[in-house]
């Protein structure tokens, strides 16, 4: 039945205090009920708020009012913050900004730099009050004829007609070569993912066939071990010579086929009482350890090295393995990798992988742990699977010492001797092999100013080696492909090309297209193709997902430091020849502390039952007092205020401003949060902070 008209006046009644209008269809309708608020209201126009009173509208303004002042609590906290920050690196560096002010290293990028800014900040200017005085509507090329309105006008013209014929153009071909370079970069980027997925789908790694050592010639089971030195270089490491030293004398190894040299640099007493007091303590345990020190550090890491292999008794090993000093290999190293060297005459490095003890230490610290990652996992697997050569890294592999001598040995001329001989290995016919599986712990840098140091060296000393080892790449007698790949791949593109393109292209050239609109970059060079290679770097780190856009901006801030280290070493500037220990925390794994432990309290029962003759009872004292001493009061340090960076930062917010004046969307949040993460580094945010 239909509703009478009392309860139909009751239902709109009650409605109209309640809620919206309902209209209610039966399935078989022969009618439909109404909300009706009166008897005219059927025929009044619609209202688009009918239905909401006064109270869900307050409850709806107070609800937008409270998500407004959130966000806008959020960001001020923010500011805050990062302007509390600001005031404690400007007010309290102290004697940090002096140190900075004599450093001559970067002056001329620096101030090249903070030319564009002055720039950008005059053209912001003058592009602001011509978008309040509505000139930006105008066509560029206006009859000289029309009445002009005033000087400004005619120079906001005059500027736009030359920014049109002369400017753009230079910008456009420039960015078009950066484009291009960016596209290469990124095909060999994408052969190497592919390459790699290859060798997993494939199972391809190197393997050791049968027991290496065991020889049929003599009577029984018996196995034969080749001679291997052990050098451990290092210089004022207190933080990590003891558990480097103590790994190392713990490799599982017959004693009198294993020497170990401890290569002291150090130019702190009490340090190299320290490592004395350490290396007497395993060799009253039978280990076969020796510790060296020079007087004059020359040549550095290079020359530590080369002074070590020029000792008589060198000779009569066949093998050497190298760590740096905050190095832990497992006991079975040598056994994982020394047996690739029989029946492979040809075979002249055996390199290990790189594990990070401290790869969730900090933010810095989770970046490093991806670029070294896909280092690794890729690009150096990859090259030893197909190419049979890659970069030594320095640390953690095993030379054939007949590769080493036959090569010319370890020289001073650059600041990355591993890469150095590793090219003149491999001109001489040497092979390499890459082990993925064989780990070997290490730290990353904590703090950005010793990762920027790091990188600086590791960017600037391959441009120093490609000057000096073009002639004999050229003149040598290895085929023409791996001359090719030595030159256009292993120098030019990956340590020339990519700190060029990304410096100049994200850094300078998009932050000018803003104030050049003529001259444009595409979305897909900006957004796409970066985010699809920053999904390919992290790849081999699939933990690290989250930090994708993190890496992406940091990458390109780095390219600062990459590219003044580039340009430094190209053309041999001072900076290109300094070399910085870098610095160092000390962490081990918490299985690593535990063996420590263990280690020492075995070490202790059986210090009980040795004696100490008198000869050695001056030098155990002495060594006791440097251990008991207190250390030496050092100086405070402080974050540094990085400036290249800082001007970068306000260059990129500069022209992320310039940007909203033409309503590009994706381009200013890049530039926003470029110039944001470049803030950070600039004011020493990311990593360890010290004060």
């Amino acid at each position: 039945m239909a509703p009478s008209i009392n309860f139909s006046r009751w239902w709109a009644k009650d409605t109209s205090r309640k809620g919206n209008p309902v209209v209610v269809t039966m399935e078989n309708p022969n009618y439909s009920v109404l909300e009706l608020d009166g008897p005219d209201s059927a025929f009044q126009p619609v209202d688009k708020d009918r239905g909401k009173n006064a109270k869900q509208f307050t409850w709806v303004l107070l609800l937008k009012a409270h998500r407004a002042v959130g966000c806008i609590a959020w960001l001020g906290n923010a500011l805050w913050a990062l302007l509390g920050a600001i005031q404690k690196r400007l007010i309290f560096r102290q004697g940090v900004s002096v140190e900075i002010e004599k450093s001559a290293k970067g002056k001329l990028l620096f101030r090249v730099i903070l030319t564009f800014l002055i720039m950008a900040l005059a053209f912001l200017s003058f592009e602001v009050v011509a978008h309040f005085n509505g000139f930006q509507n105008h066509n560029l090329h206006i009859p000289r004829t029309l009445e002009i309105k005033g000087w400004f006008h005619t120079a906001y013209v005059t500027w736009l007609e030359f920014r049109a014929d002369y400017i753009a153009p230079l910008i456009q071909s420039l960015s078009t070569f950066c484009v291009v370079l960016f596209l290469i970069q990124s095909a060999d980027r994408m052969l190497l993912c592919l390459g790699c997925f290859w060798i997993k789908l494939k199972k391809i790694k190197p393997r050791i066939e049968g027991d290496p050592f065991k020889s049929d010639d003599l009577e029984g089971s018996h196995c034969i071990y080749p001679m291997v030195l052990v050098q451990i270089p290092m210089c004022n490491e207190r933080e990590v010579y003891e558990q480097s030293i103590s790994a190392v004398c713990q490799l599982d190894w017959p004693k009198d086929r294993l020497l170990i040299q401890v290569l002291d640099d150090s130019d702190d007493e009490s340090i190299q009482w320290l490592i004395k007091g350490e290396v007497s303590k395993w060799s009253q345990r039978g280990v076969n350890i020796i510790y060296r020190h020079r007087k004059f550090r020359t040549g550095y890491k290079a020359g530590n090295l080369k002074s070590a292999m020029s000792c008589d008794y060198v000779k009569d090993y066949e093998f050497v393995a190298i760590f740096d000093a905050d190095f832990q290999p497992n006991p079975d190293f040598l056994k994982q990798t020394v047996p690739h060297f029989k029946d492979n005459p040809e075979l002249g490095l055996v390199q290990a992988r790189w594990a990070f003890v401290n790869k969730d230490e900090n933010l810095l610290s989770r970046l490093q742990n991806i670029n070294l990652c896909f280092h690794f996992e890729v690009e150096q697997q990859v090259n030893g699977v197909f190419l049979n050569f890659f970069g030594f890294n320095g640390t953690a592999g095993v030379w054939r010492i007949k590769a080493l001598e036959e090569s010319g040995g370890w020289l001073e001329r650059t600041t990355v001797e591993d890469m150095d001989i590793a090219v003149r290995a491999h001109l001489n016919g040497w092979k390499f092999i890459y082990l993925n599986d064989v780990k070997v712990l290490c730290e990353l840098p904590e703090s950005y100013e010793a990762y920027k140091k790091q990188q600086h060296r590791w960017h600037s000393g391959p441009m120093q080696l490609f000057r000096l080892c073009l002639p004999a790449i050229i003149t040598s007698k290895i085929a023409f492909w791996k001359k090719a790949n030595l030159i256009f791949l292993f120098f030019l593109l990956r340590k020339l090309i990519l700190p060029f393109y990304s410096f100049t292209l994200f850094c300078i050239i998009l932050p000018l297209t803003m104030f050049v609109p003529e001259a444009e970059l595409p979305l897909w060079v900006i957004c796409y193709i970066p985010a699809f290679m920053s999904f390919l770097n992290i790849l081999p780190a699939p933990k690290s997902f989250p930090f994708i856009v993190p890496y992406l901006l940091f990458e390109n801030t780095m390219s600062v430091t990459k590219f003044n280290a580039m340009v430094s070493g190209l053309f041999q500037l001072g900076s290109s020849y300094e070399w910085i220990v870098t610095k160092k925390a000390g962490r081990s794994s918490e299985p690593d502390l535990l063996a420590a432990e263990e280690r020492e309290s075995k070490a202790m029962s059986l210090q009980l039952h040795r004696g100490t003759s008198d000869s050695g009872l001056s030098e155990l004292n002495k060594i006791k007092e440097c251990q008991e001493a207190p250390p030496k009061p050092r100086v405070k340090k402080m974050n540094r205020i990085y400036k290249k960076e800082l001007v970068l930062a306000f260059l990129l917010l500069t022209a992320a401003v310039r940007s909203l004046l033409s309503a590009q969307g994706m381009h200013f949040y890049y530039l926003l949060f470029q110039g944001v993460s470049f803030l950070l580094v600039g004011l020493d945010l990311i990593g360890e902070q010290m004060s």
